[in-house]
Parts: structure tokens; sequence; C-alpha cells
């Protein structure tokens, strides 16, 4: 054998196109399905005040994701490779670009997901066995969750995927029955359901309706994040071109009727007064009011299996894009690499883990040192806003706060990026073409920038921290760039004077 031939076992191993139509929707579902519908609506009571302005809310964020999907349906057909909004970024403004958004998923953006997801699953296991766990006990239940799935996507991605669809279809199917229950139970439950509820309000926690409507939609938002979640597999999904367009329509368009029945229920069950005061447990208080008791440790353990197939979905597709990084030497190359045995992202699957426990550590250590800080007696009115919301906000709200902040921006730029290839590469081949264009595309963008404006003036800890970790990207970018380029070189020297 030539010096020049290579063997078969020397060529890099490749991703497998395991996932069908059917596990490519369940991806997608399952990936939003998460803790939003379950733990946020109270909470959005608290923001909203009337039924009417929370599930037209619910209904405009659903629309708002099907306008961001009209517009990734023709990138990842474009470009049907792992990855997924990293690659599109990539393509159409350059790799640093691509980088910052690959380097806030692996630092903050995935991993705050993961956690908060871990969290919710803890504190819902915590209702449901009606046992209180300590902050440590809680951190180790949340380590051990994590671990042990990403060894089950580790092991193969069709092992992820058929976990996915099996929990996708547990938590889809009691959402829809919650979503009955209250109509069903009408002759036999004489203080459930009632109409007038509907019609109850609450004095809203924001003072205008431009803030209130803000207030809502960043948590709507975080109930439908994750829509794009089959685009980082596009790799391993088999036919590509068909399948992830029809997977993000048919799965956003299960999730609004999901999501707008759901809350259809709870508002019929619970006043608004009862649903603020609910907080992050009124889907539990809904079912307890129906069911009894039963209905109460039916809802947590629904929420756990929730939650838990929600992790499976982040740990299946977040290490997709830190392995595309990799793979295009822009990051460590060895997070490119597929393992010969398992043909999954290993290292990329352990970074991605490992970086959601020490995000879970780190705001459980910020929030215990907060907790007797004296606020006025800090000068910085920013300061003061940040331990503020480090006492007042919980673990998982401060979480998917920043999760939705960071990610909005570069939903954003990917949306934008439509616009931007249509120009730069008008001859490329695009077996989807975004319906509606221009217009889709640009009526995502005036909405989301009006969005980010409301989140800026109003989170300013999950705010200023997500842009200042974003652009702190920039110079480990460079920086990498730089260090490979010097190892390069030195590895041309040495073989020039050998």
């Amino acid at each position: 054998m030539s010096s020049g031939d290579t063997h078969p076992s020397d060529k890099p191993h490749t991703l497998k196109r395991d996932l069908g139509l059917q596990i490519a929707i369940a991806v997608v579902v399952g990936n939003v399905i998460g803790s939003g519908i379950f733990l946020k609506p109270g909470n959005i009571a608290g923001d909203g005040g009337s039924f009417g302005l929370i599930i037209s809310v619910w209904v405009f964020g659903g629309v708002l994701c099907l306008l961001g999907a009209l517009s990734f349906a023709e990138l990842a057909t474009m470009f049907p490779k792992a990855g997924g909004l990293y690659v599109y970024l990539r393509n159409a403004y350059g790799k640093p670009v691509g980088f910052l958004f690959g380097w806030t998923e692996i630092i903050f953006g995935k991993p705050a997901s993961i956690g908060a997801l871990s969290v919710a699953f803890i504190g819902s296991l915590s209702l449901a066995t009606g046992l209180a766990f300590p902050p440590p006990v809680k951190v180790l239940f949340a380590t051990v969750l994590i671990v042990g799935l990403a060894g089950i996507n580790i092991a193969g991605v069709l092992w992820g995927g058929r976990m996915q669809l099996a929990t996708t279809v547990i938590k889809a199917g009691f959402l829809g029955l919650v979503a009955v229950l209250p109509f069903v139970m009408i002759p036999f439950a004489s203080d459930g359901f009632s109409a007038t509820n509907y019609t109850t309000t609450t004095t809203p926690e924001k003072a205008n309706l431009a803030a209130q409507v803000g207030a809502i939609l960043l948590a709507v938002m975080w109930a439908y994040n994750g829509w794009h979640g089959i685009t980082p597999l596009a790799e391993e999904v088999s036919n590509p071109q068909r399948n992830i367009p029809l997977s993000l329509f048919a799965g956003i368009g299960i999730l609004m009727l999901l999501y707008v029945s759901a809350n259809v229920a709870y508002h019929g069950v619970l006043t608004m007064s009862e649903m603020k005061a609910a907080g992050d447990h009124a889907a539990e208080h809904t079912l307890q009011r129906l069911l009894g008791q039963p209905g109460l440790t039916a809802m947590s353990a629904v929420i756990m299996c929730s939650t838990f197939g929600a992790i499976n979905s982040n740990l299946l597709g977040a290490p997709r894009i830190s392995f595309a990084m990799g793979r295009d030497g822009v990051f460590f190359q060895s997070l490119g690499r597929v393992h010969a045995t398992f043909r999954t992202p290993v290292a990329a699957i352990v970074v991605m883990a490992a970086m959601s426990i020490a995000l879970v550590v780190t705001v459980a250590v910020a929030k215990g040192l907060a907790l007797d800080a004296v606020v006025d007696g800090y000068k910085s009115e920013l300061l003061r806003k940040i331990v503020k919301s480090l006492q007042d906000d919980s673990i998982f709200s401060l979480l998917t706060n920043f999760v939705i902040f960071s990610a909005s921006i570069f939903y954003m730029l990917g949306v934008a990026a439509v616009l931007v290839l249509r120009v730069r590469m008008p001859k490329a081949e695009r077996p989807y073409r975004t319906w509606g264009y221009p217009i889709t595309p640009i009526a995502f963008l005036v909405v989301y920038l009006w969005f980010l404006s409301q989140v800026y003036a109003s989170n300013a800890l999950e705010s200023r921290t997500g842009v200042f970790l974003i652009l702190c990207g920039l110079p480990v970018y460079f920086g990498y760039r730089a260090w490979n380029k010097s190892l390069v070189g030195s590895d041309e020297h040495d073989r020039s004077t050998s």
C-alpha cells in the first residue's frame, strides 16, 4: 500500500441517518414540551391579570414560532448538516458569528435549559413524594439525572430518539387529557370547571400593556423554546429535504393546539387569583381541584416525565452544535469526533452535561450568597437589581430567562439569514422556499426586536449577563484561532526539519 493510500479504518466516522419522520416530529414536540406549559401559567397570571390577554399571547407565541419555522425550513433543507442554527449563521455571516452562537449554547444557553429542566424535575419529585429536599440534595439529584441521560445519548442516537418518542407520546397524551378533563368532569365535580373563571381578573405586576405583553411573552417563549430542535440533528434525519419541514410544521401545529387547550383548561378550573397564588404549580392545583390528591400526584409524575424527555432532547440535539464547531476547526477538534462504536459525538455530549451541572451549582451557590444581602446597601442600581433577582427568583426562573434572552438574539440572526442568503447565494439549491417571503421573516424580526427591548429593560441580571457572555466569545474565538495556527505552524516546521 502506497503512502498516499488511506485504510478504511483510518477514515473519520460519520453520523447515521437513523431518524425518520415520526421521531423527527417527536423531537420537535418533545424538545418543546418540558416544564413551561406546566410551571409558567401561574406566573403568567400574575403578569397578565386577564384571560383574554393571556390566551392571546399564547396564540401569538405559537404563530411567532411558526413564522420562524417557515424560515428555518428553507435553511435546514439548504444545509442538512449537524449543528442547525450554527451552520446557518456560519454560512450567512461567517465563522465568528457562527462561533458566538455555538459558544453561547455551550457556555450557558443549553446548559441553562438542561439545568432548569433538571431543577423542575426535582421540584415535581419533591411535590409528588411530599419530601422537602435541601438545596445540596437538589443539586446532587439534578447531577445524577443529567449524567444518566448523557449516558443514554452516548449509547446511540437511535436510543436517544426512541427515548424521545416514548416520553413525547406520554406527555403529549397527558397534556391532551388535561385539556379535556375539566369538561368531562362537569357532571361529577361541582367545584371543578366554571365558565365564570374566565372573567376573573387580578392586578398585573407590570403597569402598562406593553410591559405586560413582554413579561407574558418571555414566559410563553420559554414554553415554546426549542421549536427548531430537529435542525441540529439534520445530518441524522432520513430524507431531510422532506422530513425536516414536515416535522417543523406538524410539531408546532401540535404544540399550539395542546398549549392553548391546556390553558383554557387551567383557567376554567382556577380563578385568576388562584392561578397567580399557585405560582409554579398551577397545573398540579388544577388536577388536585378535579381529582383530589391522586390528581396532584399524577400531574407531578407527568411533569417529571415531561422534563425528563426535554432534558433528553437537549442532550440529543445540543451536542451536535459543539460537534459541528469541532469538525469545522473553530473550536477543539476533539468535539468534532464520532465514537467508533457508538457513532455519536461522545466528547460533545460529555462537555454539555458537565457545563449543565456546573451552571446548576453556580446559580445555587449565587442564590445562597445573595440570600442575606442587604439590597439597599449597594450604590449601583444595576447591582441592586441583580441581587434582588437572585433573592426573589427561583433557580428555575433565573435559568429560563437566561435562555430566552440569549436564544432570541440568535433566532433573529437565523431568520435574517434567509434574507442574507437570498442575496449572497441566489442560485443555491433550495428544496423548500419560505412561504410568504419576504414578509414572513421581516414580521418575525420586527416582533423579536420589540420583544428583546422589553426584556433588556426589565430583566437586568439575565440580559446584561447574557450580552456579556456572548461578547466574551470573541476573544475566545480569535485566541483559539491564533493558538491553532501556532500549532499548525509548529507541526509544519517539525516536518520540514525532520
